[in-house]
């Protein structure tokens, strides 16, 4: 029998996507006699935009075997505890969307029925009486989930603010300790089977790397996955029109200003800006429209806002909303921009990027790269990646805003038919009913509907089988419970600064200790 084994998986391109699946794959294929070589061009210089992440990250370490204090001392990392959202709405308004657990189940229903079921009876329950996490970051402080502890630390989650560049070299020392080549040079093309699979890439001097799977990690240009594959581009402009983004740091929070554990989405006339908070500067960017906003007109909203000077010169990245048609096509898997781009709103760029390694393990190849295998590969993605569009074009089309051309094409853009049957029944209902293989749970899903002050005109009948006496008990003691757990809880600034003068073990260690 012929020896079909995958034996050698060429990377094209390094920055954070390049080197978490150079790392992921490293880790998960030992001893299988696979391969891996990173080709990193030495004059293109990464992206760099997606410095916030979602709690999965903090798997991936696990996965690893990341020391994750050693991991947020090496690459600038800060805490993230969620996102606030301001202005969205309308102007002066603002909403959460945390991470953690939101009150408590009650009759086997998730709580932000009881939330409804509150508010409709006349109450006014307090939003941060229900979410620990949303609590710490107003308050500027944090603390570690403990799933021993009684009450809500239990449920709490979070994830981390990083310096992207940062990242991609502590995950390339982490690759190389486990065996994965680096080759600094610049792929041009790649040369072709007669069965269509790519053989191999080819450098600017002429030379030849060849491979039996080839990953597309080069960013917007997807030297592999579009100019030798072709591999069709599926807009979503006319539901995400932002198409331009400006970024530039600024010097970082001093300490009796503190550096917030979340991130801050603030909309403006014509997009929203970012702001991300790291150990040795501010992260910011502004994503913008240019349909509705000039280059010229775009910087001076996004200057206005920050908080000093820029550090270095602002960048301008060009961009459309969508993405490939196939992620993974023939034996190339394209992952991180290459594969296409969502906007940073959610943070789930790096995410997609890990997701993708992950299934590519679950659909891992021989080298007769079944069609059947490919297919089951990218109608995974294309439902996440969907349902992740979905998600975020709520957050324009929700809003309340009429001040401005963008938000008034946003109130009334067309919308994908899922996101439409899933507002309606949210509408009617209070139900969101996610299926399978989605990123966001209903709760975050609530968080924007509720944030945007999308009412609904029911909630789960099953909540009123609680008495009212016994239903305002639950409620006073979730809220007692959480203003417990933050009062007991030390500041962000402290929690960093414990850290920080600890150098700890060198940066890529790959055993595991600690948290």
């Amino acid at each position: 029998m012929d020896d079909r084994r995958i034996r050698h998986i060429a990377i094209v391109g390094g920055g954070t996507a390049g080197w978490l699946a150079a790392a992921v794959l490293a880790r998960s294929l030992p001893g299988v006699g696979c391969r891996i070589t990173v080709v990193e061009s030495p004059d293109i210089a990464p992206v760099g935009v997606g410095e916030a992440t979602i709690p999965p990250i903090i798997d991936l370490l696990r996965l690893l075997g990341i020391n994750q204090d050693d991991f947020v001392r090496h690459t600038g990392a800060t805490y993230k505890l969620g996102i606030r959202f301001t202005d969205w709405s309308r102007i002066g308004s603002s909403y959460w969307h945390p991470f953690g657990t939101f009150g408590t189940v009650i009759n086997l229903r998730p709580f932000h029925h009881a939330w409804q079921r509150a508010k409709q009876e006349g109450r006014a329950p307090d939003f941060m009486d229900f979410s620990l996490c949303a609590a710490l970051a107003q308050a500027g402080r944090f603390r570690f989930q403990d799933p021993a502890a009684p009450g809500p630390v239990a449920g709490l989650r979070h994830a981390l603010h990083f310096d992207a560049s940062l990242v991609a070299k502590y995950f390339s020392r982490y690759a190389g300790v486990l065996g994965v080549v680096h080759l600094e040079r610049r792929v041009v093309d790649a040369t072709l089977r007669d069965s269509g699979l790519i053989e191999a890439l080819v450098f600017e001097d002429g030379s030849r790397l060849e491979a039996d799977l080839f990953i597309d990690c080069s960013g917007f240009r997807g030297i592999l996955i579009d100019q030798v594959l072709r591999t069709r581009f599926v807009s979503w402009g006319d539901y995400l029109p932002c198409d331009r983004a400006i970024a530039a740091p600024t010097g970082a929070a001093t300490a009796a200003q503190g550096r917030p554990p979340f991130t801050e989405a603030r909309a403006g006339a014509a997009g929203w800006q970012w702001r991300i908070p790291l150990q040795h500067r501010m992260g910011n960017g502004y994503v913008y429209s240019s349909a509705h906003a000039s280059d010229e007109s775009a910087w001076r909203d996004f200057h206005a806002a920050l908080d000093g000077e820029p550090l270095t010169e602002p960048r301008v990245l060009r961009f459309v909303a969508g993405r490939r048609e196939l992620f993974w096509n023939r034996n190339c898997v394209a992952l991180g921009l290459a594969s296409g781009f969502l906007e940073p709103l959610e943070s789930t760029s790096i995410h997609l990027v890990m997701s993708g390694v992950y299934k590519l393990l679950e659909h891992f190849p021989d080298r007769s790269f079944a069609t059947a295998n490919i297919d089951s590969y990218n109608a995974e993605l294309c439902v996440e990646m969907e349902a992740i569009r979905d998600f975020l074009i709520l957050h324009y089309a929700g809003t309340g805003r009429d001040d401005s051309a963008f938000w008034r094409y946003c109130a009334h853009m067309p919308l994908p038919a899922s996101l439409a049957a899933r507002i309606e029944l949210y509408r009617q209902t209070g139900r969101v009913r996610g299926k399978s293989g989605e990123l966001f749970s209903d709760l975050s899903w609530f968080y924007v509907f509720d944030g945007l002050g999308i009412e609904p005109l029911a909630y789960d009948p099953l909540i009123d089988v609680v008495p009212k006496g016994a239903f305002s008990e639950i409620l006073a003691a979730l809220g007692r419970d959480t203003r417990a757990a933050v009062a007991g809880a030390p500041t962000h600034e402290s929690v960093l600064a414990a850290l920080t003068r600890d150098a700890g073990a060198g940066a890529g260690a790959v055993a595991a200790r600690g948290r």
